[in-house]
């Protein structure tokens, strides 16, 4: 007999893409859900059974989640894992007039920066998830877990330093710089063509202008976010280890950490972005194994399903948070986690 309906999959996949990466803990939620609706899902869906599929199912579906944020990012993952093998070439090349080894440019410096950042959470994730899961993988928990994330993002928007404020408006003054030269620049070209041959090269030259203003501003976050140094960059890795605690977001825990450490907004949640990438495929790939074997036996329908699903709900709500993202603040997330948590504390562990 099924453990986990198509029905079941199909929610869950699409919480976990989009919970994942908002900050609002995707383990959390998936733990409160079967609890909140009882019955069979609460059955089915126990992620502390040792005979449930359940969380090798929630766990595997971070693949997918981890290829949406891939393709999300593609262009930037080139960069950086060019960056890293260049940086392997110079291991034998030191850098002229100084003898010795040196990062040479930012992709190779953000490369090595989130490889020193994800080896706490790797190893303690290693360590100690199955304890984290047994001891803390209860609804009750995860409510006051939720609750607590949501009083972080409060106070992280609330007792932000002012150098992450200021690097938020530099940021913005920007952007309007390189908006103003980009109307400018087709003002121009719109005054020197006439003609549809013409209107039609200006539109492909306005686009290829849009994305090498892309390229280039996802260039600039990368300076900024190596510019605050390597020591910081493991400090702000180190803070997703909270995320083995269910209702702890792990890209909460990055962005509230990284703004404390001088990123602006947008750049916190860039750099948390990044670092949940190898992060979540690396726990994912961990638990797919899980799947194929006794675990999974009858559910690889409910289990394809998810998977899609989760990857869909994962590029949909990274694509809309890098955009919120750029002027909104954490404030409505933090709220929406104290409600939730509070309300499921009380319901689970007062009324029901």
């Amino acid at each position: 007999m099924s453990h986990l309906t198509y029905l079941e999959a199909a929610v869950v996949g699409l919480i976990q893409g989009v919970s994942e990466l908002f900050p609002v803990s995707s383990l959390g939620h998936n733990v409160l859900l079967p609890a909140l609706v009882g019955g069979k899902w609460a059955q089915d869906l126990n992620v502390a059974s040792p005979e449930s599929p359940y969380l090798a199912f929630v766990v595997g579906l971070h693949v997918a989640t981890a290829i949406a944020l891939i393709i999300y990012f593609w262009r930037d993952w080139i960069r950086i894992i060019a960056g890293f093998f260049t940086s392997l070439v110079q291991f034998a090349v030191p850098a002229p007039g100084t003898g010795r080894f040196q990062l040479r440019n930012a992709d190779q410096k953000l490369a090595w920066m989130i490889i020193l950042a994800t080896i706490p959470v790797g190893l303690v994730g290693l360590a100690f998830e199955h304890q984290f899961r047994v001891i803390f993988g209860k609804p009750i928990y995860a409510a006051v877990f939720l609750a607590l994330n949501g009083v972080i993002l409060l106070a992280g928007e609330r007792f932000r330093p002012r150098r992450s404020v200021q690097a938020d408006q530099a940021i913005l003054a920007q952007e309007d710089q390189a908006i103003l030269a980009q109307e400018d620049r087709a003002a121009e070209r719109e005054l020197a063509g006439v003609g549809g041959r013409q209107a039609a090269g200006r539109h492909s030259s306005g686009h290829q202008a849009v994305r090498r203003q892309e390229i280039a501003e996802a260039v600039q976050a990368d300076r900024r976010i190596t510019g605050v140094g390597y020591l910081q960059g493991v400090i702000i890795g180190s803070s997703q280890i909270l995320a083995l605690l269910a209702g702890i977001s792990r890209d909460g825990m990055g962005m509230v950490t990284g703004m404390f450490r001088g990123l602006s907004r947008q750049d916190a949640a860039r750099f948390s972005f990044l670092l949940s990438a190898p992060v979540i495929l690396a726990a994912g790939m961990l638990k797919v194994p899980d799947l194929f074997g006794p675990l999974g036996k009858g559910i690889h329908g409910p289990i394809l399903l998810g998977s899609i699903l989760s990857g869909i709900g994962a590029y949909l709500s990274v694509r809309f948070l890098v955009r919120y993202l750029r002027t909104r603040t954490l404030t409505p997330f933090g709220i929406y986690c104290l409600i939730v948590g509070l309300g499921s504390f009380v319901y689970l562990g007062l009324i029901r």
